[in-house]
């Protein structure tokens, strides 16, 4: 959710340098009045920022850029056979541990 804010917030700040760059109009300034007001100055603060978080993800992530993630579903079915099997595992392991100490016994004897 943070990458698709950070995205959008690129994007609108893309935009207003479009605006400014072809038609002299700064959007941002003209919403809150001037270039130096506060809340002009807090907006390019966060196009900076989400800019910046931006690379940092697409680094991090070898090139890669996703802005939404898909999320696997839990199958409770699924869930109920890997359960089966470690606990199958376990009941094997556990047998032939003690078939194990049992023919060391023998051998012992």
């Amino acid at each position: 959710m943070l990458t698709f804010i950070a995205f959008l917030l690129t994007l609108m700040g893309s935009i207003n340098w479009l605006l400014i760059g072809l038609l002299q109009y700064d959007f941002i300034a003209g919403l809150f009045g001037y270039q130096a007001s506060m809340f002009s100055r807090l907006v390019y603060i966060l196009y900076g920022v989400a800019a910046i978080y931006l690379v940092i993800r697409i680094i991090v992530n070898k090139g890669t850029f996703k802005v939404f993630e898909k999320r696997k579903k839990k199958n409770k079915k699924t869930e109920e056979i890997v359960y089966a099997q470690n606990d199958l595992l376990a009941t094997e392991k556990a047998k032939t541990s003690n078939e194990n100490n049992l023919f060391d016994e023998h051998l012992k004897d």
